[in-house]
């Protein structure tokens, strides 16, 4: 039928690879339900990699008393912990409170009182330091009106990795294919069957497929998707928010552990720790410009970079200590009873604009196992098949060739181990994703970027189609 060797028809087609469209491909598959799952761009690559990275119930989600979302993220939280303990691990955040915060020490312990409790008390237990304490984990946090801090538990994952992962795991049912850059062109609807075409993103072929069901997992790209389906009433869905985060040189910051900054405005700013780098972020803005790939504005820089200047102001740190960055988008559903996006709840929603399609918006990353559910459970009952709850509890049967939070040299094995097992079809998609290389700054070798990969251009070229120009132009 096509160079892409897919078949004609499909139970479902999933559109969207990103951790929501991953975790119901899994779940369809463990089903038994033949499955086809496509992504304009590669698996993973816009939201679901930009994420703070981590695995969390959503500590701030309690000041609007979104008590049911908080206790169900914690729970997949540590459900993660157990069952893919080499992509995420738990980490103890540290609050700082000050003088003059709107948030005082014992609302503080209060709230991660709640927090725990609504673990099911399986988190390691909250805790207070004292302004001594604060300081010598902290050696150069601000020390003007410091009262201490709230300690609490929440975990560190791989975002990008645990997408791929889930989809690894899936396509251990042969029946099942997951296919990068094929894209959602348009459909029609015959007899209760949907003919479906697709696009070839790097070699412009058009195919033609069919499925019974259609599932939609766009996120933050949903609105646009389906506004330009003639089969669909669509109207818009989301608020999209645009959140950017920097990754800093290690010795940037004197730290023993993340930590939660709450600014003035009302943000949250996690700074975390990962082997021989900091993450930093997140910002909320609008979004006015193309949404794929974007980049952080200088803007979105310069408001991270004041803000740890103002929490550490004996720290030094400049822009050149930037290692990289990234940005993303959150798919937030709109909420006329909400005017903020910082206040616009995170809860998910599965709306039919037709009998057998699915459209699935809004919700977390650390949710995204129980957001499938709703669908797959619909899917099962439609077939008269039995839905079993208990199938995604079970660990992840192939693990990526490169473990997560590793700072090891990259051999040859392991490049051509992605390239064999991992579905990468750019240079990017290698580096960037399965090797987990953000920019030339990150690479671990001793062995100069170009040179390494140039010297290996003639296996890669087995796999995928790599140039000079490719290597060079990579960040």
């Amino acid at each position: 039928m096509n160079s892409r060797s897919i078949d004609s028809h499909y139970p479902c087609l999933i559109v969207g690879g990103g951790i929501v469209g991953a975790g119901i491909f899994r779940d369809l598959s463990l089903h038994g339900i033949p499955t086809l799952l496509i992504d304009k761009k590669d698996f993973t690559s816009q939201t679901s990699q930009a994420s703070s990275k981590m695995l969390h119930g959503g500590i701030r989600y309690l000041e609007n008393f979104d008590f049911k979302l908080v206790f169900e993220a914690l729970h997949e939280k540590n459900l993660w912990l157990k069952i893919a303990p080499h992509l995420c691990y738990e980490q103890r955040f540290a609050i700082p409170v000050y003088q003059d915060d709107k948030r005082p020490l014992w609302m503080i312990r209060c709230g991660l009182f709640l927090y725990d409790f609504l673990s099911s008390f399986q988190n390691t237990s909250h805790g207070i330091y004292n302004k001594e304490e604060t300081i010598k984990h902290f050696p150069e946090i601000k020390k003007t009106k410091l009262k201490g801090s709230g300690v609490y538990s929440d975990a560190v994952v791989d975002d990008a990795k645990l997408t791929l992962e889930v989809i690894y795991d899936a396509l251990e049912n042969p029946h099942c294919k997951a296919e990068n850059y094929l894209s959602f062109e348009s459909v029609s609807k015959i007899k209760d069957v949907y003919h479906v075409t697709l696009k070839d993103e790097l070699s412009g072929e058009e195919l033609n497929i069919t499925c019974d069901k259609l599932i939609f997992a766009t996120g933050p790209f949903t609105d646009n998707v389906l506004k330009k389906v003639d089969i669909f009433n669509w109207s818009p869905k989301l608020l999209p928010s645009k959140g950017s985060h920097l990754w800093i040189k290690e010795n940037s910051l004197k730290l023993d552990g993340p930590v939660v900054l709450t600014p003035a405005d009302g943000r949250v700013i996690f700074v975390i720790p990962q082997g021989k780098k900091i993450l930093v972020g997140t910002t909320e803005t609008n979004v006015e410009e193309k949404l794929f790939d974007l980049t952080a504005s200088q803007k979105d820089i310069d408001y991270l970079l004041e803000n740890l200047k103002h929490y550490f102001p004996e720290s030094n740190i400049e822009e050149k200590d930037i290692l990289s960055t990234f940005c993303g988008i959150r798919p937030l559903v709109k909420d006329d009873a909400s005017s903020t996006k910082g206040k616009t709840a995170r809860e998910h929603k599965v709306i039919q604009p037709d009998i057998a399609t699915y459209v699935i918006i809004g919700g977390k990353y650390t949710t995204f196992r129980v957001m499938a559910q709703d669908i797959v459970q619909e899917v099962c009952h439609a077939y008269n098949l039995p839905f079993n709850p208990n199938k995604t509890l079970s660990p992840l049967r192939r693990n990526s060739s490169r473990l997560s939070f590793k700072e090891d040299p990259i051999s040859i094995n392991c490049v051509l181990e992605c390239l064999k097992y991992e579905l990468p079809k750019t240079f990017e998609d290698l580096v960037k994703r399965r090797l987990g290389i953000d920019s030339r700054k990150h690479w671990p070798n001793d062995e100069e970027f170009s040179s390494f990969f140039k010297s290996i251009k003639s296996e890669l070229n087995k796999f995928i189609k790599v140039e000079d120009q490719d290597i060079e132009n990579f960040l």
